[in-house]
């Protein structure tokens, strides 16, 4: 199979950042990674100090720490899972900055969780701990609930969507799901013929799902909560919205998701975006497609709060 080029203006790019952050290939690599991602990482007061329109915060759920960001006049919130391929990332890192640009001109409050991290905490610790939060939002925010995630915190968001659906609240206004991790099978022909390619490949996307899932990775006992992608039944669930490039591991699953949710009568808005690779938009800001993803995602959410 050959597979589609990148997109001319994410091409040096991509290969820049292969260059400074290699594919993950085996668990002892993990605390590497989350050195390299932990540079990203902003305090509050730094923040604060880069975005004065907004009162920032960190709460707490329990145990679960929450990055809560106020506009002076609040429209709703978007509640917003940070990625890492579920053994990464911060709630402090560059993703809460992505949650600024998703919901700064619709005026949104965003909540971010701080979840515990794999392998040191498996399933269901990440959902248990996005839960948590979810609840405390809903107690303390006003206005409706957009949950939304990219990457490793799409699934979790997908997960958690399913799991409010089946315990019948809080009630969600939407879901918004950029470039989603759904399926631990890891066997679609995107995965496959992309293996090797981009920032979270096949093997990537191995060691992540395998540190989160232990020896259940690809068996018949993965629950949806774990991998959404395995969920019998979508129906149910709130307005979707969901992107993903061309050229990157996820696409494939991210696609039938999306069909899934449309056979099962449910409201879904499916991007993918040619030639992109996994998180181009947050990655290369500047390029044309990257524009054009961030306002189709705006105009969604402009569209689902009434805006």
């Amino acid at each position: 199979m050959t597979p589609p080029p990148f997109d001319p203006e994410l091409a040096p790019v991509i290969e820049a950042l292969r260059a400074l952050r290699p594919s993950l290939s085996r668990l002892d690599e993990i605390p590497g990674r989350r050195e390299l991602d932990a540079a990203d990482n902003w305090t509050l007061e730094e923040l604060a100090a880069a975005y004065p329109a907004y009162r920032v915060s960190e709460e707490h759920a329990g145990e679960v720490p929450l990055l809560v960001l106020r506009p002076a006049e609040s429209a709703g919130v978007l509640y917003y899972v940070h990625g890492g391929g579920l053994i990464a990332g911060s709630h402090l890192g560059q993703d809460a900055r992505n949650a600024l640009a998703w919901s700064g001109e619709a005026n949104l409050t965003v909540v971010s969780p701080g979840y515990r991290l794999a392998p040191e905490h498996p399933y269901p610790a990440a959902l248990e701990d996005c839960h948590a939060g979810l609840l405390w939002t809903a107690e303390h925010c006003a206005g409706p609930i957009v949950l939304g995630g990219v990457s490793a915190g799409g699934g979790l968001a997908a997960a958690l969507t399913l799991l409010v659906r089946d315990r019948r609240g809080p009630a969600l206004a939407g879901q918004l799901l950029a470039c989603p991790m759904l399926d631990d099978r890891n066997n679609t022909p995107s995965a496959v013929e992309l293996d090797g390619r981009g920032l979270w490949d096949r093997t990537a996307n191995t060691v992540g799902w395998t540190a989160y899932l232990g020896d259940r990775r690809g068996s018949g006992e993965v629950p949806a909560y774990a991998a959404p992608a395995r969920a019998e039944d979508l129906s149910g669930l709130p307005p979707t919205f969901l992107d993903v490039g061309a050229v990157e591991t996820f696409r494939d699953e991210v696609i039938t998701y999306a069909h899934r949710i449309w056979q099962a009568g449910g409201d879904a808005e499916l991007h993918v975006w040619p030639g992109g690779f996994h998180g181009f938009d947050s990655l290369a800001p500047e390029a044309k497609i990257s524009q054009a993803a961030r306002a189709a995602r705006l105009t969604w959410l402009r569209r689902l709060l009434g805006q």
